[in-house]
């Protein structure tokens, strides 16, 4: 019987980039579909949901001749442009006499990209490349199915003109890729314009003035080992239409109590049964955690709630650390192999251009790092300068070596003290906490310096509660 799979995921990138190693292809803003072809026809979403009776345009997959396991996006277009909402409403006519009459009206196109069984045959542990010429000898393009193009090494041009076709990013693939499915992969890279996460709703404040018939933003949240955490409100990019009908798909999920904790609001809050999944694109996540600017992208109904992790902001969060760094030439880490909570923190001894230390402390799955550059106070009532940098992945704090010359950094790392934590406070503008470190110990503060600067802060060893 044929091997089911699960489809691979890309990690986040904030920007382009040139390789001779990566090919670059569209990333399509639709329903991520893998289709298992033979003499029937199966094509299932990511949350596995069969989706076939709703797009019967795709039964021209059957007339192929092959028996083949495809992976790809259906896109609907409206005027040339990607129409997400449009597919949407596609994907809930099921019945036969409705999904046909929606294939007339807005026909949808399956873009394939991959291919991970050909006549019975795994081919996932093929590089990528092989994997695409094979698509291409055994695939012909139709009607409502055409191949992903894609380009070799010129990832900054090819970037530039999608976004100037009004496409939202590109996928970025190495070339030697094997196809890991259900892994959020390093090997993938989507590099986007703006920041999207798909995020539950919770609830929505009760609306006001020329909304009070609806609502006026959603409470937003998402799940972090089982536990939902509160990441925000969105209350723009609605349409009143919209409006309209996610207050018709709100009637059901009512609920009684509270169903999120730690949400920050004056207004009144209708609860809801964590079950309706919607994409939100942001310019930044806060240092606390919350998305910062977002607006409301639409429903996302291919997928559950369940699926919606904290680890898409935490990818986020790494994105300017990323950006900076050539892996290919320095051992820095790429990101963090083991996500278990440590409460660690470290200080690194930096011999870049100037000799600093960096002091990182572990929070949300990522190190939230500062430079110091006169050194850890380790005197009560001393403070020294520190400068908040990216966020770094958690296997930094397990980082010595020689970042080489010409890279974001350059010089000698080595750790100067490490152990763990405790937090007492992590608040928008002080960071109190007390280490227990080889070296330091006690309580230390970190203050917001506002007048020096948005990222400036000062250090603090604090008296301890016991002095």
């Amino acid at each position: 019987m044929r091997q089911h799979y699960k489809p691979m995921l890309a990690q986040a990138a904030k920007k382009s980039f040139n390789s001779d190693d990566w090919i670059f292809e569209i990333k399509w803003d639709g329903i991520r579909a893998i289709s298992y072809i033979s003499d029937s026809l199966s094509i299932r979403s990511r949350n596995d949901k069969e989706l076939s009776d709703s797009f019967p345009e795709f039964e021209e997959l059957k007339n192929l001749g092959i028996s083949a396991v495809v992976d790809g996006e259906i896109v609907a277009m409206r005027e040339g442009k990607v129409d997400f909402q449009a597919l949407m409403e596609r994907s809930k006519h099921a019945f036969p006499q409705e999904a046909n009459y929606a294939a007339r009206q807005a026909p949808a196109t399956y873009v394939i990209f991959d291919i991970l069984e050909k006549d019975g045959r795994p081919l996932t542990n093929l590089p990528l490349v092989e994997r695409k010429r094979i698509l291409k000898d055994c695939v012909t393009e139709g009607k409502h199915t055409i191949l992903s193009e894609y380009v070799e090494g010129q990832g900054e041009v090819y970037y530039e003109a999608a976004v100037e076709r009004g496409i939202e990013g590109i996928m970025a693939k190495k070339k030697t890729s094997t196809y890991q499915p259900g892994l959020r992969s390093s090997d993938w890279l989507k590099i986007k314009k703006v920041n999207s996460c798909d995020c539950v709703i919770f609830g929505y404040t009760v609306g006001e003035g020329r909304r009070r018939e609806t609502f006026g933003a959603l409470i937003l949240g998402l799940y972090d080992k089982n536990e939902p955490v509160y990441v925000g409100k969105v209350g723009t990019g609605f349409s009143d239409r919209e409006m309209e009908s996610l207050m018709k798909e709100f009637q059901d999920l009512k609920a009684t109590e509270k169903t999120l904790e730690g949400v920050e609001t004056q207004e009144k809050v209708a609860w809801l049964k964590p079950k309706l999944v919607c994409e939100v694109t942001y310019q930044t996540v806060t240092r606390d955690g919350k998305l910062r600017i977002p607006n409301y992208r639409g429903l996302r109904a291919d997928k559950r709630a369940s699926e919606c992790t904290l680890d898409q902001l935490r990818k986020s969060k790494l994105q300017e650390y990323l950006s900076k760094r050539n892996f290919s030439v320095t051992s820095e880490p790429r990101d963090s192999q083991n996500k278990e909570e440590r409460h660690s923190f470290v200080v690194q001894e930096h011999h870049a251009r100037n000799l600093h230390y960096d002091l990182r402390l572990e929070k949300d799955g990522v190190l939230k790092s500062w430079a110091v550059p006169k050194g850890i106070p380790e005197e009560t009532g001393k403070r020294k300068l520190a400068v908040a940098v990216e966020d770094h992945p958690l296997d930094y704090g397990k980082f010595e070596g020689t970042i080489p010359k010409g890279e974001y950094g350059a010089g000698n790392v080595k750790i100067w003290d490490k152990g763990s934590f405790q937090i007492k406070a992590w608040l928008e503008d002080k960071i109190e906490f007390i280490v227990c470190g080889e070296r330091l110990h006690g309580r230390y503060v970190l203050a917001r310096f506002k007048k020096a600067g948005e990222n400036q802060w000062l250090l603090l060893k604090a008296r301890d509660d016991d002095e």
